[in-house]
């Protein structure tokens, strides 16, 4: 919802559209050094929501992931509103709460809308993909599930109803995680869904055990589930295309999240899936123009299935930047306590380099056992920091008998030069130990800045403002790509530079699918643009598509303290 004092402009330049609105000018005062401070402004938001999964303590495998989060404008007012899609208990895994929907009015102050959705989920909800599956210009909901999956299909006006049946979707299995992308370059959004293992409430399995104490069973020791890929038919349907498209060459390996990006720059969207205790998958994207889809696994042999040890390990939270800015994008994993999460430097678009060591991002996580993640330039000074949400899996953790507690505060690294540092006081916010699972990220109240919302396992959400507050060191990017379901620009990089040396990039991001854990990402692309960097220029790098329409936009200037909205060119530009 567009409100306040904003100023709107329109430029035409090369082909294509550029919107800005832009910030009233804030009164001069002095720079200060940049500094990452949130707070909790969860009381008298209007967001208010427990993010049920179980019971505390956890004593099955099915209760200790907690659900997932989505930044969604369902009612394309141009913020972002918030889904939880929320759990439920073993004793009646059909009926949970409800999922929730909060409608963002401004000011960090949500509205539930829950009541008014129509379909609204009880099943026991994991993650959820947001997307525009049908191409009518409205966000829908893919809801991950133990039990069958659900579609969501949004009707306008804050109401949803369920078209599982009607689309040829929902596998009854338990999955975790979902992203919509163009995978076949036809114009509309195909669907990944990345599911864990067999597990049935009524007959849980025996207890294990860790470091010698008795624990929930799992994920070891159960029947991993194979991933799923449907094709999109463009008439509102889809079909499996798991076994053709080359998804079933890539074994089970309970899985968690995803990444839907071009990692190797041929602008076709690549899948990253994160496995519990097994190695990472990269479904490398091999589809012929105008043919059909097909995906070679390559995780292996990429480097990014293991760590530099080549031990599998339990990746949780996926987060993706540029690190190194040569141009490819990086992947950043979080995984279990006594291990390290992990940093894969991307070195040429086929080989990942595990460079956790070298940018100190792997001894500080070492007694924390992290879930979601994300790179975001959280003090502006032009680099991406990091986050990670913590909290382990078995309610007997302590420093004492598991070297790492159950619950845990939260890890803020800032960049700093060719490294990552801990931040000792990130702010009230983020300090204090939870039972943190999902988390997203997105500048919430149209400051220009990065806030979160952060889900704990049978905790309340909590909404964390960036106190940042500058409206002279921003940029946000929101991409208008072609009808039929592209409307977010998916699959798309942008390029942030100097408009003095237009070659000079400055700042990448990626429109991905997928999320920092169980949830999808933000689609606005939020930059910190110091005013040393001087006036500066987007570039636009679209994905293919099978009409020949992958092109590369000229470059269009940008204005700090405003939001770029860039449209898909109408005429195709030179190819790059």
């Amino acid at each position: 919802m567009m409100r306040d004092s904003r100023i709107f402009a329109t430029v035409v330049a090369s082909g294509f559209a550029v919107s800005c609105t832009a910030i009233a000018q804030a009164p001069a005062r002095p720079v200060a050094a940049p500094t990452i401070r949130f707070e909790d402004v969860t009381a008298g938001s209007g967001l208010s929501a427990v993010m049920t999964s179980g019971t505390l303590p956890s004593t099955q495998i099915l209760e200790v992931k907690g659900g997932g989060l989505a930044l969604i404008d369902f009612d394309g007012d141009g913020d972002m509103d918030i889904f939880m899609p929320n759990g439920a208990t073993l004793a009646d895994p059909e009926h949970g709460p409800g999922a929730r929907l909060f409608e963002n009015m401004g000011g960090m102050h949500f509205r539930d809308v829950s009541a008014a959705m129509g379909a609204r989920p009880t099943r026991w909800c994991f993650g959820c993909a947001v997307g525009d599956y049908d191409g009518d210009g409205r966000d829908d909901v893919y809801v991950c599930c133990h039990g069958p999956d659900i579609l969501l299909r949004n009707l306008g006006g804050g109401r949803f109803e369920d078209v599982t049946a009607k689309a040829g979707l929902g596998d009854p299995g338990w999955s975790t995680s979902a992203g919509f992308a163009d995978l076949d370059g036809d114009g509309d959004l195909d669907l990944f869904v990345v599911n864990y293992l067999d597990f049935d409430p009524a007959h849980p399995p025996a207890p294990a055990a860790f470091k010698g104490i008795p624990v929930m069973a799992g994920p070891r020791g159960l029947p991993a589930r194979a991933d799923l890929l449907y094709e999109n038919r463009g008439d509102g349907t889809f079909r499996d295309a798991s076994e053709s498209a080359g998804i079933r060459q890539g074994i089970p390996g309970f899985g968690l999240n995803l990444a839907i990006v071009d990692f190797d720059g041929d602008r076709r969207p690549d899948i990253l899936v994160g496995n519990d205790s097994e190695p990472n998958v990269l479904f490398v994207n091999r589809s012929v123009s105008g043919g059909s889809l097909r995906f070679e696994e390559r995780g292996m042999v990429s480097g990014v299935a293991t760590n530099i040890d080549g031990a599998a390990q339990a990746t949780m939270g996926i987060a993706i930047g540029d690190v190194d800015g040569n141009g490819f994008p990086d992947v950043f994993t979080t995984n279990f306590s006594s291990d390290t999460n992990t940093l894969h430097l991307n070195l040429d678009g086929t080989f990942f380099d595990d460079r956790t060591a070298q940018f100190g991002v792997g001894a500080p996580s070492r007694p924390l056992l992290g879930w979601a993640t994300a790179f975001a330039d959280l003090d502006h000074d032009g680099a991406e920091d990091l986050v990670v949400f913590n909290g382990h899996v078995y309610p007997q953790a302590t420093k004492v008998s598991m070297d790492s507690d159950y619950e845990q505060a939260p890890l803020v690294m800032r960049r700093a030069g060719g490294r990552f540092e801990v931040v000792k006081d990130p702010g009230p916010g983020l300090l204090g130990a939870h039972r943190d699972r999902t988390a997203v990220f997105g500048d919430l109240d149209g400051d220009g800045d990065v806030d979160i919302v952060v889900g704990e396992l049978n905790g309340p959400l909590r909404l964390l403002r960036n106190t940042h507050d500058r409206a002279d060191d921003w940029v946000t990017v929101r991409l208008k790509g072609p009808a039929g379901g592209l409307g977010h620009g998916m699959g798309a990089v942008v390029e942030l530079a100097s408009a003095k040396e237009p070659a000079r990039v400055l700042a990448r991001r990626w429109v991905w699918a997928g999320g920092p854990f169980q949830s999808t990402a933000c689609t606005d692309l939020s930059f910190g643009a110091p005013p040393e960097w001087g006036p500066l220029v987007a570039t636009v790098r679209w994905p293919a598509r099978r009409d020949g329409g992958a092109v590369v936009s000229s470059p269009a200037e940008v204005r700090r303290g405003a939001v770029a909205e860039i449209a898909y060119p109408q005429a195709r530009a030179p190819q790059r």
